[in-house]
Protein backbone atom coordinates (compact mmCIF):
# COMPACT_ATOMS: atom_id res chain seq x y z
CA UNK A 1 0.00 0.00 0.00
CA UNK A 2 1.23 3.47 -0.88
CA UNK A 3 1.46 6.12 1.84
CA UNK A 4 0.17 9.48 0.58
CA UNK A 5 1.97 12.22 2.48
CA UNK A 6 1.18 15.94 2.60
CA UNK A 7 4.03 18.20 3.64
CA UNK A 8 3.33 21.43 5.52
CA UNK A 9 6.05 24.09 5.19
CA UNK A 10 6.30 27.81 5.98
CA UNK A 11 9.69 28.76 4.57
CA UNK A 12 12.31 27.78 2.05
CA UNK A 13 11.33 24.11 1.94
CA UNK A 14 14.81 22.58 1.99
CA UNK A 15 13.67 19.78 4.31
CA UNK A 16 10.54 19.21 2.18
CA UNK A 17 12.66 18.96 -0.96
CA UNK A 18 15.13 16.59 0.71
CA UNK A 19 12.34 14.30 1.92
CA UNK A 20 10.65 14.19 -1.47
CA UNK A 21 13.80 13.70 -3.53
CA UNK A 22 15.01 10.99 -1.14
CA UNK A 23 11.73 9.03 -1.06
CA UNK A 24 9.86 9.75 -4.28
CA UNK A 25 11.39 6.81 -6.19
CA UNK A 26 10.19 4.46 -3.45
CA UNK A 27 6.81 3.05 -4.57
CA UNK A 28 5.68 3.04 -0.93
CA UNK A 29 5.34 6.85 -0.99
CA UNK A 30 3.48 9.55 -2.87
CA UNK A 31 3.78 13.28 -2.20
CA UNK A 32 0.75 14.80 -3.92
CA UNK A 33 0.85 18.23 -2.28
CA UNK A 34 2.76 20.73 -0.19
CA UNK A 35 0.66 23.11 1.91
CA UNK A 36 1.88 26.44 3.21
CA UNK A 37 0.54 29.34 5.21
CA UNK A 38 2.66 31.79 3.20
CA UNK A 39 1.99 32.59 -0.46
CA UNK A 40 5.53 33.95 -0.90
CA UNK A 41 7.34 31.00 0.72
CA UNK A 42 10.18 29.63 -1.42
CA UNK A 43 8.78 26.13 -0.87
CA UNK A 44 6.24 26.88 -3.64
CA UNK A 45 9.04 27.30 -6.18
CA UNK A 46 10.67 24.09 -4.96
CA UNK A 47 7.33 22.28 -5.35
CA UNK A 48 6.90 23.62 -8.87
CA UNK A 49 10.43 22.49 -9.80
CA UNK A 50 9.66 19.00 -8.47
CA UNK A 51 6.30 18.87 -10.26
CA UNK A 52 4.29 18.80 -7.04
CA UNK A 53 1.16 20.82 -6.41
CA UNK A 54 1.47 23.47 -3.71
CA UNK A 55 -1.39 25.23 -1.98
CA UNK A 56 -1.52 28.30 0.23
CA UNK A 57 -4.21 28.53 2.87
CA UNK A 58 -5.32 31.46 4.99
CA UNK A 59 -4.66 31.74 8.69
CA UNK A 60 -8.44 31.65 9.27
CA UNK A 61 -8.88 28.47 7.21
CA UNK A 62 -6.08 26.88 9.16
CA UNK A 63 -7.34 28.00 12.57
CA UNK A 64 -10.80 26.61 11.78
CA UNK A 65 -9.25 23.46 10.31
CA UNK A 66 -12.32 22.13 8.51
CA UNK A 67 -11.35 23.33 5.02
CA UNK A 68 -7.86 21.86 5.50
CA UNK A 69 -9.30 18.53 6.69
CA UNK A 70 -11.70 18.42 3.74
CA UNK A 71 -8.88 19.18 1.31
CA UNK A 72 -6.58 16.53 2.80
CA UNK A 73 -9.35 13.93 2.70
CA UNK A 74 -10.17 14.86 -0.91
CA UNK A 75 -6.46 14.29 -1.70
CA UNK A 76 -6.64 10.93 0.15
CA UNK A 77 -3.78 11.95 2.46
CA UNK A 78 -2.67 9.30 4.94
CA UNK A 79 0.03 11.22 6.82
CA UNK A 80 1.28 14.77 7.38
CA UNK A 81 4.92 15.79 7.69
CA UNK A 82 5.78 19.20 9.10
CA UNK A 83 8.96 20.57 7.54
CA UNK A 84 9.72 24.03 8.83
CA UNK A 85 6.06 24.72 9.51
CA UNK A 86 5.57 27.31 12.23
CA UNK A 87 1.86 27.35 13.03
CA UNK A 88 0.35 25.31 15.84
CA UNK A 89 -1.75 22.47 14.41
CA UNK A 90 -5.44 22.85 15.38
CA UNK A 91 -6.91 20.12 17.55
CA UNK A 92 -9.48 19.04 14.94
CA UNK A 93 -6.71 18.35 12.39
CA UNK A 94 -4.78 16.35 15.01
CA UNK A 95 -7.92 14.35 15.82
CA UNK A 96 -8.51 13.69 12.10
CA UNK A 97 -4.93 12.37 11.76
CA UNK A 98 -4.18 10.77 15.16
CA UNK A 99 -0.52 9.74 15.47
CA UNK A 100 -0.22 10.48 11.74
CA UNK A 101 1.41 13.93 11.95
CA UNK A 102 5.12 14.25 12.65
CA UNK A 103 7.48 17.16 13.11
CA UNK A 104 11.20 17.66 13.42
CA UNK A 105 12.60 19.97 16.07
CA UNK A 106 16.17 21.34 15.83
CA UNK A 107 17.17 20.41 19.39
CA UNK A 108 17.00 17.52 21.82
CA UNK A 109 13.54 17.80 23.35
CA UNK A 110 12.36 18.43 25.96
CA UNK A 111 15.15 21.03 26.03
CA UNK A 112 14.86 24.17 23.89
CA UNK A 113 11.28 23.45 22.82
CA UNK A 114 7.90 25.07 23.12
CA UNK A 115 6.18 28.16 21.77
CA UNK A 116 8.56 30.55 20.04
CA UNK A 117 11.42 28.06 19.88
CA UNK A 118 12.14 27.52 16.19
CA UNK A 119 14.95 28.04 13.70
CA UNK A 120 17.81 30.26 14.79
CA UNK A 121 16.11 31.05 18.10
CA UNK A 122 16.79 27.45 19.10
CA UNK A 123 20.43 27.53 17.98
CA UNK A 124 21.01 30.83 19.81
CA UNK A 125 19.49 29.37 22.97
CA UNK A 126 21.70 26.28 22.67
CA UNK A 127 24.77 28.49 22.27
CA UNK A 128 23.79 30.74 25.18
CA UNK A 129 23.15 27.74 27.45
CA UNK A 130 26.68 26.46 26.91
CA UNK A 131 25.60 22.86 26.35
CA UNK A 132 28.06 20.45 24.77
CA UNK A 133 25.60 18.67 22.50
CA UNK A 134 22.42 19.33 20.59
CA UNK A 135 20.65 17.52 17.80
CA UNK A 136 17.24 16.78 16.36
CA UNK A 137 14.03 15.31 17.67
CA UNK A 138 11.40 13.74 15.41
CA UNK A 139 8.11 13.50 17.26
CA UNK A 140 4.38 13.06 16.85
CA UNK A 141 2.39 16.28 16.88
CA UNK A 142 -0.09 16.99 19.67
CA UNK A 143 -2.08 20.07 20.62
CA UNK A 144 0.96 21.34 22.59
CA UNK A 145 4.17 22.56 20.94
CA UNK A 146 6.94 19.95 20.98
CA UNK A 147 5.29 17.67 23.54
CA UNK A 148 4.28 14.70 21.38
CA UNK A 149 5.82 11.26 21.81
CA UNK A 150 9.40 11.16 20.61
CA UNK A 151 10.05 8.86 17.67
CA UNK A 152 13.77 9.48 17.20
CA UNK A 153 16.65 11.67 18.35
CA UNK A 154 20.16 12.16 16.99
CA UNK A 155 22.94 14.16 18.61
CA UNK A 156 25.86 16.29 17.48
CA UNK A 157 28.57 18.00 19.53
CA UNK A 158 28.57 21.72 20.24
CA UNK A 159 32.05 23.22 20.52
CA UNK A 160 32.63 26.32 22.63
CA UNK A 161 33.81 28.04 19.44
CA UNK A 162 30.62 27.19 17.50
CA UNK A 163 28.42 30.10 16.48
CA UNK A 164 24.64 29.68 16.20
CA UNK A 165 25.22 29.34 12.43
CA UNK A 166 27.76 26.55 13.00
CA UNK A 167 25.25 24.80 15.26
CA UNK A 168 22.51 25.24 12.65
CA UNK A 169 24.70 23.67 9.97
CA UNK A 170 25.38 20.61 12.14
CA UNK A 171 21.68 20.25 12.96
CA UNK A 172 20.63 20.65 9.30
CA UNK A 173 22.99 17.82 8.36
CA UNK A 174 21.22 15.59 10.89
CA UNK A 175 17.79 16.66 9.59
CA UNK A 176 18.66 15.84 5.99
CA UNK A 177 20.15 12.49 6.94
CA UNK A 178 17.51 11.22 9.34
CA UNK A 179 14.11 12.77 8.55
CA UNK A 180 13.55 10.79 5.32
CA UNK A 181 14.93 7.62 6.93
CA UNK A 182 12.53 7.86 9.88
CA UNK A 183 9.57 8.57 7.57
CA UNK A 184 10.51 5.46 5.60
CA UNK A 185 10.85 3.41 8.78
CA UNK A 186 7.50 4.37 10.34
CA UNK A 187 5.30 4.66 7.21
CA UNK A 188 7.14 2.75 4.48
Amino acid sequence: MTSRIAIFASGSGSNAENIITTLRENPAFEFPVILSNKADAFVHLRAQTMGIQSVTFTRDDFANGEAIIDYLKHQRIDYIVLAGFLLKIPENIIKSFPEKIINIHPALLPNFGGKGMYGNKVHEAVKNAGVTETGITIHYVTEHYDEGNIIFQAQCPVATTDSPTDIANKVHALEYKFYPAIIQKIWG
